[in-house]
């Protein structure tokens, strides 16, 4: 078996049902190379279909988060096909992450660029360094960066999306929370504390209730806002059939803590 510091992505029980998914591929800026790519999406589905697994922190190891695709690896590709087969791999991974039933939070040191601002974007949740920087650079080398922007450009305006995108210019990640991309920032030495904490609060949940959440949380995103209104109508109502919405009500008015069945 391969030793920790060799393998390209790591996994760590943090303890209270919380995985860390660490890329580590310090070398290339933790960038997203269809090895990458591959065993990220197979952790992801095996995370995902493992009942001890309550939430992802998704982070990156070395100088930064990811600076997205691995440009000599891209250059060296040629063939359209194989182009479209990588960003094809790439925007199957941020789909996995959102459609997923288990929350993400990714937690962004240094630098996240191109795809791996995506990555960052696509995550459920998003906590950076006071010293981490954003940005979606393409233009810089006269790739826009398209797929990145999907991502984005849910989290944050357009005209704020169109100027990272024209300029290629990197945000701060002071305004990266002002703007929307993340939820907050904090010093370095402090940034896993206080994802742990979040984390923490989350994983005391109800397992059945979050996944019912995030699922009718994108989806309604889309509708327009009668429909909107109709279905998640319908999925408060799956929800409260359920044996945690009962207890949940219960335990509340009790005055207790409730006893999750994640039925």
């Amino acid at each position: 078996m391969e030793s920790l510091n060799r393998m390209t992505v790591i996994v760590k029980d943090n303890g209270f049902g919380i995985k860390n998914i660490i890329i580590n591929e310090p070398k290339t800026y933790n960038s997203l190379s269809f090895k990458t790519l591959n065993i990220l999406i197979n952790i992801f589905r095996r995370l995902e279909n493992d009942n001890k697994t309550r939430v992802i922190i998704l982070s990156g190891n070395g100088k930064g988060f990811s600076a997205g695709h691995n440009l000599k690896e891209v250059k060296n590709l040629k063939v359209r096909s194989k182009y479209l087969k990588l960003f094809n791999l790439c925007s199957k991974l941020m789909l996995n992450i959102v459609e997923g039933r288990k929350p993400v939070i990714a937690k962004v040191h240094g630098s996240a660029f191109a795809a791996g601002c995506q990555l960052a974007a696509s995550c459920d949740l998003a906590y950076a360094s006071t010293d981490a920087k954003f940005a979606t650079p393409g233009v810089n080398i006269g790739l826009f960066c398209s797929t990145p922007m999907v991502a984005v450009s849910r989290k944050i305006g357009k005209k704020r999306m169109m100027k990272m995108l024209l300029t290629g210019e990197p945000i701060n990640a002071k305004y990266a929370k002002e703007i929307g991309l993340i939820n907050d920032c904090f010093p370095k030495n402090k940034l896993n504390s206080k994802v742990l904490e979040v984390a923490k609060v989350i994983s005391a949940k109800s397992n059945l209730s979050i996944k019912i959440g995030k699922k009718a949380f994108y989806k309604q995103l889309e509708m327009p806002l009668k429909k909107a209104y109709a279905y998640t109508s319908k999925m408060m109502t799956l929800n409260m059939m359920s044996m945690d919405a009962r207890e949940g009500i219960s335990a509340f008015l009790e005055k207790r803590k409730p006893n999750w069945k994640n039925k």
